[in-house]
């Protein structure tokens, strides 16, 4: 059973691939259709799902921050529907602040991503079954005993940290540079490899109701 892990990064998406014998692929490619070739399951660092309003928001992110102190705030706030088809940041922030809440110029630097998983996963409604939204920091917290990895990954002390604690959990970092990707991109798509690797084993953790779907069906749930 082959597993992936994906990240977003400047030229497309960090994959990283698990074959079954425990050896690790990692590259980087275009689209996220690409990533999700071969694969079993593929984990997305990526929300899946969207609020109509941004008040309240999705279930699974907040208990994503209940989990994660000191961390909270790796956890991006999704944005709603409406603002997520707007084009530039101020048409965004507008939209959903006229709906409840504004949004960030982080959160909008992700827009082109989010709408390319959700468009992948709405014209291509077998691959729900495949791909997973998931969170590095989640997964990292859970290779820590459960507690958040408060180092940060860009310095090299959290870097460091973050391949011991994969190395320790059979993931080995087998790459520290890649063409068109950061440092940082390459270990969160192995960390939610892991992730892949424990939901085929009926060993991941959700986070928000299991049956809860947004207006275009697509589930709203963190794995780690």
């Amino acid at each position: 059973m082959i597993v992936g892990g994906a990240d977003g990064c400047r030229t497309g998406w960090v994959v990283c691939r698990r074959d079954a014998d425990g050896t690790l692929d990692v590259r980087v490619v275009k689209t996220l259709a690409e990533a999700c070739e071969g694969l079993s399951v593929l984990a997305v660092d990526m929300p899946i799902g969207f609020v109509d309003v941004p008040r309240p928001p999705r279930v699974c992110e907040v208990e994503a921050r209940r989990l994660m102190p000191g961390k909270a705030s790796s956890v991006f706030p999704t944005p709603c529907r409406p603002a997520l088809a707007c084009t530039t940041h101020a048409e965004a922030n507008a939209t959903s602040r006229k709906l409840g809440v504004g949004i960030n110029q982080q959160t909008f630097h992700l827009f082109p991503k989010m709408r390319e998983v959700d468009e992948l996963l709405c014209s291509r409604p077998k691959l729900k079954r495949i791909v997973y939204e998931a969170h590095p920091e989640l997964a990292f917290a859970r290779m820590n005993g459960g507690k958040p990895v408060l180092s940060k990954k860009r310095q090299p002390d959290g870097y460091a940290e973050r391949c011991k604690l994969l190395a320790g959990h059979g993931f080995p970092c087998p790459v520290d540079r890649l063409s068109g990707a950061a440092r940082d991109d390459i270990l969160d798509a192995i960390a939610v490899c892991r992730t892949a690797l424990l939901i085929t084993k009926g060993e991941a953790t959700r986070l928000g109701p299991a049956k809860l779907r947004d207006s275009r069906g697509l589930p709203m749930n963190i794995w780690f």
